[in-house]
C-alpha cells in the first residue's frame, strides 16, 4: 500500500516542522514528566493511565487528524486478555492508548528502556521489556508477561515486532499467540487504518487524514495448546487484514480539520 496523493505536501511540511512537531514534544514532555512525577506516589497506574490517554488524545489532535472506534463493545467483553494490532506507526501508540479505556500494559523490546526519558516512562509505568535476540530471554520475557495477565493485566502487543516499510501486513510473531494460550484468555484483534498515511516510516512530518481503530470479536484460547501457537497466529492474522480493508478504503482521503 502507498500513501494517497496529499493536495497541499509543502503546506503539511511546514505546518509539521514549525507548529505540530514542536508543540507535540512539548505536549509529551509535559505529560511524560507529570507521569513520572505520579508514579513516585502511585502504585497502582491509574493516574498514570489517565495522564497517558490525555497525551493520546492530545497528540491525535495536534497532528491534524480525527480517530474513529469501531467495535468498542468488544473492548468490554474480558476483563482480561491479549489486545494485538498490526504496526503502521509511531502514531499507533497514541491511537491504542486513546482507544482503550482500562489499564493495560505494552510488550515492546527492551532496546527502548536504555533511551533516556522514554526507558524511564516504560520502567516507571510498569511496561514489560522483550528480548528479540536472545531465545532464552525471550521466553523469560513472555514468562513474565503471562504473569502479569494471570494477575489480572491486560496486555497489548504489536505482532509484527516492528513497524510496517509500506503499510502492508508483515509476518506475524507468534508472541501474542503464546500468552493468550499460557494464560488461557481471550486473543482480540485489533486493525488500524489511515495511522501509516498519517506519519509513514519514511518521514518525520503529519499528513492528516481519518484514522480508524477496528476492535474485532474475540478469539477464545480455553483449551488451546502451545502446539497451536502458529495456527492461532495465522488467524489472528487473516482476521485483522480482513478488518482493516474496509476501513482503509475510508481513510484515503485526508481531512484538515
Amino acid at each position: 500500500m502507498t500513501r494517497p496523493p496529499q493536495p497541499l505536501p509543502r503546506l503539511y511540511r511546514w505546518r509539521t516542522n514549525l507548529l505540530q512537531a514542536p508543540l507535540f514534544f512539548l505536549w509529551t514532555s509535559a505529560c511524560g514528566t507529570l507521569s513520572l512525577l505520579v508514579s513516585l506516589i502511585e502504585k497502582n497506574g491509574r493516574i498514570q493511565h489517565h495522564i497517558a490517554r490525555l497525551w493520546a488524545r492530545g497528540g491525535i489532535f495536534l497532528s491534524g487528524s480525527r480517530l474513529t472506534i469501531r467495535g468498542a463493545e468488544n473492548l468490554h467483553k474480558h476483563p482480561v486478555a491479549v489486545y494485538a494490532a498490526n504496526h503502521t506507526s509511531y502514531m499507533d501508540t497514541p491511537v491504542i492508548f486513546a482507544a482503550l479505556p482500562f489499564q493495560f500494559r505494552i510488550l515492546a523490546k527492551k532496546e527502548l528502556w536504555p533511551i533516556p526519558f522514554i526507558g524511564w516512562h516504560l520502567n516507571r509505568s510498569g511496561q514489560l521489556p522483550i528480548d528479540t535476540v536472545n531465545t532464552h530471554a525471550t521466553l523469560s520475557s513472555l514468562g513474565a508477561a503471562v504473569r502479569a495477565l494471570r494477575a489480572g493485566m491486560p496486555l497489548f502487543v504489536f505482532p509484527e515486532g516492528s513497524r510496517t516499510p509500506t503499510g502492508d501486513l508483515q509476518t506475524f510473531l507468534s508472541g501474542a499467540a503464546f500468552l493468550s494460550i499460557r494464560a488461557q484468555v481471550p486473543l482480540i484483534p485489533i486493525a488500524l487504518s489511515g495511522v501509516y498515511d498519517l506519519l509513514p516510516i519514511h518521514t518525520r512530518h503529519f499528513y492528516p487524514c481519518q484514522l480508524t481503530l477496528t476492535v474485532g470479536e474475540p478469539i477464545a484460547t480455553e483449551g488451546m495448546t502451545i502446539r497451536q501457537a502458529d495456527e492461532l497466529t495465522a488467524r489472528l492474522r487473516t482476521t485483522i487484514d480482513a478488518m482493516r480493508t474496509p476501513a482503509m478504503r475510508e481513510s484515503l482521503s485526508p481531512s484538515v480539520p
